[in-house]
């Protein structure tokens, strides 16, 4: 029973909660990116070799024919799937440069937070500017 309410706390905790938004922003954001890479821009740069479906360009390596679908392809053996790969090569480019951009975002935004915080000195108690005062006092009286 203790190791279920270990893990109870554990799951609560708000950095485990944050975690999993994340987990299941980022994987929707990813099928958006998957569709913009497949649907948007892969099939222009599949027009400009020759009209398919990019992804489904191949290397077959037992004889397989070239006109094939990529699925029909594998059935008759190995392939290399290279247009497959760059597609999701493109995917990974893309996604990638929109995480850098929100992290490069999200550090300005602190950066522009931090010096506001470090003008904001701490104001000096009370007993250290008497106790300044006095110091000052005691420099500025002649001796006897």
């Amino acid at each position: 029973m203790a190791m279920m309410e270990e893990f109870k706390k554990f799951a609560m905790r708000g950095n485990v909660v944050d975690l999993a938004v994340g987990v299941i922003i980022g994987g929707a954001f990813g099928r958006i990116v998957d569709s913009l890479v497949q649907d948007v821009i892969m099939p222009p740069i599949g027009r400009l070799f020759g009209g398919l479906d990019f992804a489904s360009y191949y290397i077959p390596l037992n004889g397989q024919a070239y006109g094939l679908a990529l699925a029909e392809a594998k059935k008759g053996g190995a392939v290399i799937a290279y247009g497959n790969f760059v597609t999701i090569l493109l995917n990974f480019i893309i996604l990638a440069f929109i995480i850098f951009q929100m992290v490069r975002l999200m550090n300005r935004l602190r950066q522009r937070m931090v010096p506001e915080e470090a003008a904001k000195a701490p104001a000096t108690p009370e007993d250290i500017l008497l106790l300044r005062e006095i110091r000052d006092s005691l420099r500025n009286t002649p001796k006897q």
